[in-house]
C-alpha cells in the first residue's frame, strides 16, 4: 500500500500525491463535523435548552451567576487561548521530532472522546450539570483547534506549485459537505425520533440531541483515521530522537528570529488576525444571536446553518478562482469589503428573512476567507524543510483572534444587554483587517504562484 512505501523511504516526496492529498482533504471531513453540529446547530440550541429556566437566561457556573451566551462564547474563548499558548511548544516539538501525526492523533482523540462525553451533559430532577458540560465542551474544543495546526502544516508540503489554493478550498469544500451530511442525519433522529426507535425517551429528555454527541465523536474518529493511515509517521526527517522541550523552545526560537525578519509575512498575519477575530465569532455566535437577539425557532435557525454551509462549499471554491484571476490579496480585500457589510446589515436586520439573506452570504464569504488565509501564508513560508513550527505562528494569530474576538461578543452583550453592539463592534474589527490587508503591496512579488 501507498502508506508502507513512505513509511519504508521517508526520502520520497510527497508532493503532488493524489493519494495523500485526497487523505489530507479528508481530516476536514473528518472534524468539520464538530464545527458544524457542536458548535454551530445542535448543541448551542440544546445548550440554550437546558441551561434556561422560564424567562431567566443566567446560569450557575461553579458558584457564578453569569448569562449562558456569554458563558458560552467565553467557554469558546478559553479553549482557543489555551491551544494559542501550548501550540508553539508542541509544534516545535513536533518539527524537532518529526512526529507531527501524533500530535494530530491526539488532539483528535480528545476531541472525538470528549464530544461523546456531551452525551453526560442534560439536566436531571431539575439539576443543571453544568461544570461538566461546560467543561467537555471546552476539552472538545481544544482537541478541534489544537489539531488544526499540524493539519495545515502539510498543505505547503504536499501541494505542487501554484495549486495552494485550490487544494486548501478542496478540503475546506469537502468539511461544508461532511458536517452537512452528518447534520441531516442528526437533524433527523432528532425531529422523527420514531424512525430511530427513540420516540419512547420522549423530546424532554433530549436523547436525540445527546445521542448525536455521540455520532459526532464517532465520525471525527473513523474518518481521520483514513487521513492518519495515508500520511506519513514522520514530517520530512526529524532534527532529533527524542522528544526535549528544550530542543522544542529552541527550535521555536530559531523560527521566531526568521518570522521578525519578514516584513511582509508580518503584515500578513496582522490582516488574518483581524479578519478572522470577525469570520470565527461570527461563525460561533451566529446562531446564538438568531436565537436570542432575534428570537427565531429551531425550525428557522436550523435550514439557515445548513443553507450556511452549502454556499460555503460554492464560496470556497469560488473565492479560489477568483484568486488566481485577480491575486490572493485582492480576493481577500474583496471578502473583507462583503464582511463589513454583513454586520451592518446584521445591526438592523429584525426578522427570519432578512437573517436567512445574510446567512447565504456569510456562507458565500466564510470559507472563502478561511480557505484563501491559509493558503496564502503557505505561500510565504520556505518551500523545503517542516511547517509546522511556521504554522504554529498562523495557529496562534488564529486562535488569538478566536479568543478576543468571543470575549469582546459576551463582554459587550453583558455592558449593553444586546448583541447588537456586539456586530457593530466585529464591524469594526473588519474594518482593522482591511486595513492591513490594503498595506500590502506589489502583490505578484508577494505572492508570485498567482501568475
Amino acid at each position: 500500500m501507498e502508506s508502507t512505501v513512505l513509511k519504508k523511504d521517508k526520502n520520497i516526496s510527497i508532493r503532488g500525491n493524489k493519494k495523500i492529498i485526497r487523505a489530507w482533504t479528508v481530516f476536514d471531513w473528518a472534524n468539520s463535523v464538530y464545527q458544524l453540529s457542536i458548535t454551530s446547530a445542535i448543541l448551542p440550541a440544546y445548550y440554550d435548552a437546558v441551561t434556561r429556566s422560564g424567562d431567566s437566561s443566567t446560569v450557575s457556573f461553579f458558584g457564578m451567576e453569569v448569562e449562558n451566551t456569554s458563558l458560552y462564547a467565553w467557554t469558546v474563548a478559553a479553549s482557543f487561548l489555551f491551544v494559542a499558548l501550548t501550540s508553539p511548544l508542541f509544534s516545535s516539538i513536533a518539527d524537532y521530532t518529526g512526529r507531527r501525526k501524533l500530535f494530530m492523533k491526539i488532539y483528535t482523540w480528545l476531541g472525538a472522546l470528549s464530544c461523546a462525553a456531551l452525551f453526560f451533559f442534560n439536566k436531571a430532577d431539575g439539576t443543571i450539570n453544568t461544570e461538566f458540560g461546560i467543561i467537555a465542551f471546552f476539552l472538545a474544543g481544544i482537541g478541534y483547534t489544537g489539531g488544526l495546526v499540524f493539519y495545515n502544516s502539510w498543505l505547503p508540503e504536499i501541494s505542487p506549485q501554484g495549486q495552494q489554493d485550490r487544494i486548501s478550498a478542496r478540503g475546506y469544500a469537502l468539511g461544508y459537505i461532511g458536517g452537512v451530511v452528518l447534520l441531516v442525519i442528526n437533524l433527523l433522529m432528532i425531529t422523527q425520533p420514531q424512525f430511530f426507535g427513540l420516540d419512547g425517551f420522549g423530546k424532554s429528555e433530549g436523547m436525540p440531541a445527546r445521542i448525536s454527541f455521540i455520532t459526532v465523536g464517532v465520525w471525527w474518529l473513523v474518518f481521520a483515521h483514513y487521513t492518519f493511515y495515508y500520511l506519513p509517521d514522520r514530517s520530512s526527517v526529524p532534527k532529533g530522537n527524542s522528544i526535549s522541550v528544550l530542543n522544542g523552545y529552541k527550535e521555536l526560537r530559531k523560527v521566531w528570529k526568521e518570522f521578525r525578519k519578514n516584513k511582509i509575512l508580518s503584515t500578513y498575519l496582522a490582516a488574518v488576525f483581524f479578519t478572522l477575530m470577525g469570520v470565527l465569532t461570527v461563525m460561533y455566535m451566529a446562531a446564538n444571536y438568531g436565537k436570542k437577539e432575534l428570537r427565531l425557532d429551531d425550525k428557522t435557525l436550523i435550514p439557515t446553518i445548513l443553507i450556511i454551509q452549502l454556499v460555503g462549499v460554492a464560496g470556497s471554491i469560488g473565492f479560489a478562482r477568483l484568486s488566481e484571476r485577480i491575486g490572493n490579496v485582492k480576493a481577500l480585500v474583496s471578502a473583507v469589503f462583503i464582511w463589513i457589510g454583513i454586520c451592518v446589515g446584521a445591526y438592523f436586520v429584525t426578522g427570519a428573512g432578512g437573517f436567512m439573506i445574510l446567512a447565504a452570504v456569510v456562507g458565500l464569504v466564510m470559507g472563502g476567507v478561511q480557505s484563501l488565509t491559509r493558503s496564502g501564508y503557505s505561500r510565504l513560508l520556505p518551500s523545503e524543510g517542516d511547517h509546522t513550527s511556521y504554522f504554529s505562528f498562523y495557529d496562534v494569530t488564529e486562535k488569538m483572534a478566536v479568543v478576543f474576538g468571543t470575549f469582546l461578543f459576551g463582554l459587550f452583550e453583558m455592558i449593553t444587554g444586546t448583541m447588537r453592539t456586539s456586530i457593530l463592534m466585529l464591524g469594526i474589527v473588519f474594518v482593522f483587517g482591511l486595513f492591513f490587508f490594503m498595506r500590502i503591496r506589489g502583490e505578484k512579488e508577494l505572492l508570485p504562484d498567482i501568475d
